[in-house]
């Protein structure tokens, strides 16, 4: 298999810097603020990003350090396999995520609703738009509990 590696655009800056998730993480993370803080050499790939309400994130899960095939979602008492749920303990490390966009000041994003925490490497972000909405989309096992 060939070898990549992929440097960070930046960095989330935010209050939260825990390791452990607890059964609510994702649905606290819905209102939380955060700053996708990016390095001055990718600054310029910003213009024109406040034209968009949201952003899809991607990121690494920089202090993951196991990986699994099979996950354990927080509150969720049924094992999953790790594609189908959101777990940090993955193959390459690499997490995404959507965030409200509410701000961009200069290299800075302010955001809602990121679920990652403090010193995060961002590896790129994407526009979310009208396109991505897939209206007979299914949520898979997400709101069964096993």
């Amino acid at each position: 298999m060939d070898e990549f590696t992929h440097t960070p655009v930046g960095y989330v800056r935010c209050e939260d810097k825990r390791q452990d998730l607890g059964p609510n993480y994702f649905e606290e993370r819905k209102g939380r603020e955060a700053v996708l803080e990016i390095l001055p050499e990718f600054e310029a790939g910003l213009q024109d990003i406040e034209e968009f309400s949201h952003l899809y994130v991607l990121f690494v899960f920089h202090r993951s350090t196991k990986t699994s095939l099979i996950g354990h979602p927080p509150g969720h008492g049924k094992a999953h396999g790790i594609f189908a749920t959101r777990s940090p303990h993955r193959p390459n490390g690499v997490g995404l995520t959507i965030v409200r966009l509410i701000m961009h000041e200069g290299n800075k994003l302010h955001v809602i609703g990121a679920d990652m925490i403090d010193g995060t490497p961002i590896l790129d972000i994407k526009p979310y738009t009208e396109g991505d909405k897939i209206p007979e989309a299914k949520g898979g096992w997400k709101g069964h509990k096993d």
